[in-house]
């Protein structure tokens, strides 16, 4: 499994990807009709596209050289020296082998004036919580906007502290 930057080539690919791993995980949450909406709108190729050229940003996909495993988007605000992790979306057979946290350690590489990552997470996806809570990271706040300040959807906000090696 290796690690690099998306292309405009990957967009079918990862949208695939968000839509396996978003029915699979949300379709309990929202609901299916909720979730399809959710896809149509969030991760439509336009979006999935525009976000793998943004300029400022990472897109990360995880490949075996066969499929993609993972996928992994973020921004950075020199500002705060905050990474916002929009994405991280492990396929649902490949989740627990180790996938999301090299998609993690490669997005925080990305940065390196970064001094701090954000996620926002669906308090109902046990399984994000328990890996981001594993991965060192601890619940700063609340959102009623998750993903976007229009969602209505609320999330719970994950940050950890970035060390360097020396």
């Amino acid at each position: 499994m290796y690690v690099r930057t998306a292309g405009e080539w990957d967009v079918a690919a990862i949208r695939s990807l968000l839509a396996e791993t978003w029915h699979a995980t949300y379709d309990t949450i929202y609901g299916k009709d909720k979730v399809d909406a959710l896809l149509a709108d969030w991760h439509s190729a336009k979006a999935v596209g525009g976000r793998v050229t943004q300029p400022g940003s990472e897109f990360l996909v995880a490949d075996d050289g066969k499929a993609i495993a993972g996928v992994a988007f973020a921004t950075f605000d020199a500002d705060t020296r905050k990474v916002a992790l929009h994405q991280l979306y492990v396929r649902p057979p490949m989740q627990g082998h180790g996938v999301g946290g090299l998609l993690l350690d490669e997005i925080e590489a990305a940065f390196p004036e970064a001094e701090t990552v954000r996620v926002e997470v669906e308090p109902a996806n046990a399984k994000a919580v328990g890996f981001y809570v594993g991965q060192g990271f601890a619940k700063a706040g609340e959102t009623s906007a998750c993903g976007r300040p229009d969602s209505g959807i609320a999330a719970d906000i994950y940050e950890r502290a970035i060390v360097w090696a020396d």
